[in-house]
């Protein structure tokens, strides 16, 4: 799904104007989708059954779009009523053809008092949002805000209210910023037309917008407006797209091996969560590279792993872990390093001589390096060849100790800082990060040459090239510690089994972001939801998708 802001939406309807795509026919396609989707909702009606919707009708084009899908409807047999909020000369054919299909009409101005208005709110099963669309600037006009406030005040005193839904936006709401007005009425369901606008992933737009659906206007790849849009959220049928095949005949070689290096004595469970996610996200096998002290504590609770024992200090890794880790990552395929490792010094020395801003034996082996699409090894920054990298967590916090980081880096290295690690990474406040944040992933990761999970409400994915997929998610069932060593592991399992390093990120942020809603659903409460939760549910959403 393709995602926009209202200037990009707006230059793709010019471009597919002026092709013979008139603003007419686009009206007409979302208004025939929106009516469809209308009748989905309600399955177990037959045609003509006196189902009963309002729709609440504004002078803009998705005026014009709820009018189509309202005389569709009443074709199709149901107790139809527009309100009309504004007289509008460029709606009169619509109306008039709504009313010749037995739709009633009514205009706010002849409602005095607004009762027929409450009468049928109270009445109807379905109530349509047509009145402000993506063009909406604030602040709404007296009149119209003043018919949304008496709708929403009549919904929030029925016990058992119309599901509200909105067309293209719920009304005054900036489809940019996510800005919302006093007055709109939060939607069950939002149909927005051709591809998400960016305002409706923004808080607190987000929370009005209810269920997100795409409405089709028309066809509209072959527009360059259109191509020209990198921008991307995620959605089911893009994940399923990106998991890896799971062959009859496989192995556990088939699917590579995921090196997890984490963990410290004051963080022992970070590196179980994010061993057993990469395990669980189908990584044919998990080698854990631990300080020592924490083996007998972690191993029985992770029989399929393999571990390998660093040097420590006082149990977190030492410098002197580079020899044994560079040694035991010959049949790596991915890997992580950074969650709970703690910043000692000796560990950031551990980590600059692995990137080789300090002296550190080369990997001989033809095996190792970051693995292209093509399968074959390249060398990475500072002269070493890696498998393919992920880090996360204390790694992130000591790589911003190390000058010319970005270029010790194995290529296409995937990052996964929260705002906070991103503030370190970037020297950027945590206002400007959290203001913009798609912006500033993809500013980083276009100057970085690297892959960035810019964790939180609506995870953004950035690639060096410009793309960017955003996670549909907000939830705080994520809000507890461990739930980022989770998706770490799910990235580097992914990523352990050849896909690649922008679809590992996407694809894990998902399964992520989905496992944590199921927790929650499963257990009652966001609050209750442990990283462990998310983790045992990472099956649930395989299993959905």
């Amino acid at each position: 799904m393709k995602l926009v802001t209202v200037s990009e939406m707006r230059a793709i309807e010019a471009e597919a104007n002026a092709t013979g795509l008139t603003n007419e026919k686009l009206m007409e396609n979302a208004g025939y989708y929106l009516a469809n989707e209308i009748m989905q909702l309600l399955p177990g009606n037959e045609e003509g059954d006196a189902v009963q919707i309002l729709g609440l009708i504004g002078p803009g084009n998705n005026g014009g779009d709820t009018l189509i899908a309202l005389a569709r409807l009443a074709e199709k047999g149901w107790t139809v009523r527009a309100y009309l909020l504004k007289r509008s000369s460029a709606h009169a054919a619509l109306i008039n053809r709504l009313s010749e299909s037995n739709g009633e009409v009514i205009y706010a101005e002849d409602d005095e008092g607004g009762l027929q208005l409450q009468a049928f709110v109270e009445t109807a099963e379905i109530l349509l949002d047509g009145v402000l669309g993506t063009g909406f600037e604030f602040p709404i006009k007296a009149d119209i805000g003043k018919i949304l406030a008496s709708v929403k005040t009549i919904l929030g005193n029925l016990e058992n209210p119309p599901a509200v839904i909105a067309v293209d936006c719920p009304s005054g709401m900036n489809c940019d910023t996510g800005q919302v007005s006093d007055e709109t009425i939060p939607a069950d369901i939002t149909i927005t037309m051709a591809a998400v606008k960016r305002g409706l992933l923004i808080l607190p737009a987000f929370s009005y917008a209810g269920i997100i659906r795409i409405g089709q206007i028309g066809e509209l790849s072959d527009l360059p407006a259109w191509k020209g849009i990198i921008n991307e959220v995620a959605d089911d049928q893009l994940i399923c797209n990106i998991l890896p095949d799971r062959p009859l005949d496989a192995h556990k070689g088939t699917f590579g091996t995921a090196f997890i290096a984490a963990g410290s004595i004051n963080y022992t469970g970070a590196a179980l969560l994010a061993g057993k996610a990469a395990a669980r996200i189908g990584a044919g096998l998990v080698t854990m590279g631990i300080p020592a002290p924490l083996h007998s504590a972690l191993a029985g609770h992770f029989p399929e792993a393999t571990w390998i024992l660093l040097p420590h200090e006082m149990g977190v890794i030492a410098a002197s872990a580079v020899d044994v880790l560079v040694k035991n990552i010959d049949r790596a395929t991915a890997i992580l390093i950074g969650p709970g490792i703690g910043l000692e010094d000796t560990t950031q020395e551990f980590m600059e001589k692995l990137l080789g801003s300090k002296s550190t034996p080369r990997i001989n082996s033809k095996r190792i390096g970051f693995i292209k699409e093509n399968g074959i090894p390249e060398e990475s920054g500072g002269g070493k060849a890696f498998p393919p990298m992920v880090i996360d967590a204390d790694g992130l916090k000591l790589l911003a100790r190390i000058d010319n980081w970005p270029k010790l880096l194995p290529a296409t290295t995937i990052l996964t800082p929260h705002p906070g690690e991103m503030s370190i990474l970037t020297g950027q406040s945590l206002n400007d990060i959290q203001a913009d944040r798609l912006g500033i992933a993809k500013k980083f990761a276009m100057e970085w040459d690297h892959v960035i999970v810019l964790k939180g409400a609506f995870t953004v994915i950035a690639a060096s090239d410009g793309r960017t997929t955003t996670i549909p998610f907000a939830t705080p069932a994520l809000s507890h510690a461990g739930t980022g060593d989770v998706l770490s592991g799910l990235i580097t399992g992914l990523r352990a089994q050849g896909v690649g390093a922008y679809e590992s990120a996407v694809a894990g942020a998902w399964i992520h972001a989905r496992a944590g809603l199921i927790a929650s659903k499963i257990l009652g409460h966001d609050a209750v939801v442990l990283a462990g939760d998310v983790l045992d549910c990472i099956p649930d959403v395989l299993q959905e998708l």
